[in-house]
């Protein structure tokens, strides 16, 4: 029986009736034209223009909300270089990017360092090596020959954030080093604010250019939307109002065009799954629940050690606290008690302190732990409330912001990094 509606299933996805391409509602698509950044790429253009007559020029920093098209616009600009580097032939450029964000490689200098070697075709242990040998062997590699180099960093905020502005200095102050080569750096980043934070050295030594990109409001997603949908579905297939639905959606989210092209996806494949003929307002509902999930439990595994263990603290204070509110309420027979009592920094702080010792991991300082706390209530994970105790100072009261459902599987993923129960 199991067998016989396994095949019905699959024979209904055999006779597809929804997308004709759905890559092309993947984030990673590159399209061939980019709808309501074209000032945007200009400036990119502007000011990237000199390194065809092999002129070093300024760091650029890109800077705006997620799904807001940086990536997007300079990887643009990225594939136009190249073709007219090509064409000139008289200078040799050679652009990489790099994601700081992706897990492997966000935690320290010498793991993105050793990725950029592996770029450029040379290779680095994993680990084993002082961070100044793997330096070394990077300047090595670029000066091997005459050319320029444009590093594009992408997240770049998360290699100050979770390593230190060192990392930056150091690029920056690279170029002094080389005699054949030259390097210029084009952050990307989703924090306005996070140079701001940096060593004021660094900051002087980035002499950098800005452009900040302003999020898509919601008329321009449902151009972005109508443009995909075109060619990413069969005719007749969308439901009035569900492209207006999705871009208006995804306008709230800080005009996201990833979320709005994922939510279009997402209630497509739902409507396959229902084997129904159109994509109906329900299934863009069913579709934003179904996002906001994965998006808390992508971020929570991708974090990197540190940030998972202050969470899983916050996590175990909080379950703790829960435990004790209801045993409360039971002995006070029904009097009004909340069982989501709120919890302190200074309580995760130790915690956290006990779980570093347990899993032989160092430990951050407070300040540090007190930053990554922050990063969370941004996030939307937990809520961060400023009280006052009078002479006793202000504290900041914790309290978890997602589903229980969601704490559970937040848990299993942390454990499983950790090997910790």
């Amino acid at each position: 029986m199991i067998n016989l509606e396994i095949e019905q299933i699959f024979d209904s996805f055999d006779k597809n009736t929804i997308f004709k391409d759905k890559s092309l509602l993947q984030s990673n698509h590159k399209p061939e034209e980019i709808l309501h950044r074209r000032q945007q790429i200009k400036q990119i253009a502007s000011i990237l223009a000199p390194i065809l007559r092999g002129e070093k020029t300024s760091n650029l920093f890109l800077y705006g909300k997620t799904g807001s098209g940086k990536t997007l616009s300079v990887q643009y600009v990225q594939e136009q270089l190249l073709k007219r580097a090509k064409e000139n032939n008289k200078y040799k450029l050679r652009i990489e990017y790099l994601n700081c964000k992706l897990k492997k490689i966000s935690d320290t200098e010498y793991r993105i360092l050793a990725e950029l070697i592996k770029k450029m075709g040379g290779s680095v242990p994993d680990t084993g090596l002082p961070t100044q040998a793997v330096y070394s062997k990077f300047i090595e590699i670029i000066d091997s020959e005459k050319q320029l180099i444009v590093l594009i960093l992408d997240e770049i905020d998360q290699t100050v954030k979770k390593i230190s502005s060192d990392f930056l200095y150091n690029l920056t102050r690279m170029n002094s080093e080389l005699s054949k080569s030259q390097i210029c750096i084009v952050g990307i980043s989703n924090d306005l604010t996070f140079l701001d934070q940096v060593d004021p050295r660094v900051k002087s030594s980035l002499s950098e250019e800005e452009i900040v990109f302003p999020p898509y409001n919601a008329l321009q997603l449902k151009d972005i939307l109508n443009n995909r949908a075109k060619l990413a579905f069969k005719e007749g297939i969308i439901e009035e109002g569900v492209v207006e639905k999705c871009a208006a959606f995804a306008a709230r989210e800080h005009g996201d065009a990833r979320r709005a092209l994922d939510l279009l996806r997402i209630a497509g494949e739902l409507t396959e799954r229902d084997n129904s003929k159109k994509i109906k307002l329900k299934y863009i509902d069913e579709a934003n629940e179904k996002i906001e999930k994965d998006k808390i439990l992508d971020i929570i595994s991708l974090e990197p050690k540190q940030f998972q263990l202050v969470l899983y603290s916050i996590i175990k204070l909080s379950e703790q606290k829960n435990k004790e509110g209801k045993r409360q309420l039971q002995l006070t027979k029904g009097t009004a008690f909340s069982s989501k009592e709120p919890i302190f920094t200074g309580d995760v702080y130790n915690f956290y302190q006990e779980l570093c010792l347990k899993n032989k991991i160092d430990a951050l300082t407070q300040r540090r732990v007190s930053d990554i706390i922050q990063e969370f209530d941004m996030l939307g994970i937990i809520n961060v409330r400023v009280i006052s105790k009078g002479r006793g100072g202000r504290m900041r009261e914790i309290k978890l912001a997602i589903p229980r459902l969601i704490v559970e599987k937040a848990k299993e993923i942390i454990q499983g990094v950790l090997n910790y129960v």
